[in-house]
C-alpha cells in the first residue's frame, strides 16, 4: 500500500516512544518525572539522553547532581506515568502519591523504583540547549533488571514485562513481535537442509 501524503510543517510527531519514569535526587530533593523524549545515542559506550524543558522541577536537581535514572514502566503502571508528567514535585510528593517505592542504586546516588522492571543508571556528560528542551547526555553506567524476566540463560525477556508506548499523545501496551533484529536477511536452515 501507498500512502497519499500531506504536507505538514515541522513539528514533533516520531512514534512511538518509551514513557519514562526517570528519577532524580540531590541535596535531600528527591523527584520522579515522566520522560518520553528518551533513547539511546551509541552503543559503545553506551550513551544515552533526556530532554527537559528548563522551568521543570527536576531540571535543576539533575544539573546539579549530574545523575539520574531511567525507569522502564509496566502497563500497572500507566496511571502514575500520566500523574508524573502533569504534577510538580514542587508541590507534592509523588512517590506517595503514587504509590511508588524506591530502592538505592548501585552507581549513582539516585534511587530506582521497584515497580519498574529496568532501571537504568546514567551520569550527565554534557547538557545540550535546543529549545523549549535541553539534552542531557549521560554516560550508563549500570543497569538494573528484574530476575523474574531473565530466562534460563540469563537473557532478558521484556516482552514478557507489558512495558508501555506513548505515540500521538495515547498511551499503549506494545503488543505482539513481527520479527527480530536481522530476521529479514537469516538464512532459513529448513530451506537451506532442503537444497542439500
Amino acid at each position: 500500500m501507498t500512502y497519499h501524503k500531506e504536507h505538514w510543517k515541522g513539528s514533533v510527531i516520531t512514534s512511538p516512544l518509551p514513557p519514562t519514569l526517570v528519577t532524580c535526587a540531590f541535596e535531600g530533593k528527591i523527584n520522579v518525572l515522566t520522560i518520553a523524549w528518551t533513547g539511546i545515542l551509541c552503543t559503545r559506550p553506551p550513551v544515552t539522553y533526556i530532554s527537559v524543558r528548563p522551568e521543570r522541577y527536576s531540571y535543576d536537581i539533575i544539573k546539579n547532581s549530574g545523575e539520574f535514572v531511567i525507569n522502564l514502566p509496566t502497563k500497572e503502571l500507566v496511571r502514575a506515568v500520566d500523574r508524573c508528567g502533569v504534577k510538580t514535585g514542587a508541590k507534592l510528593d509523588k512517590f506517595a502519591d503514587c504509590g511508588l517505592h524506591i530502592e538505592e542504586c548501585v552507581n549513582v546516588s539516585v534511587p530506582m523504583i521497584a515497580e519498574c522492571p529496568v532501571s537504568i543508571e546514567c551520569k550527565v556528560k554534557e547538557i545540550v540547549p535546543l529549545g523549549s528542551h535541553d539534552m542531557f547526555i549521560a554516560d550508563i553506567v549500570g543497569i538494573n533488571a528484574a530476575k523474574e524476566l531473565l530466562d534460563e540463560s540469563g537473557k532478558l525477556c521484556l516482552e514478557k514485562a507489558g512495558l508501555l508506548a506513548y505515540a500521538h499523545g495515547g498511551y499503549f501496551e506494545l503488543g505482539k513481535q513481527l520479527g527480530s533484529f536481522g530476521y529479514s536477511v537469516r538464512k532459513n536452515k529448513k530451506r537451506n537442509e532442503k537444497k542439500r
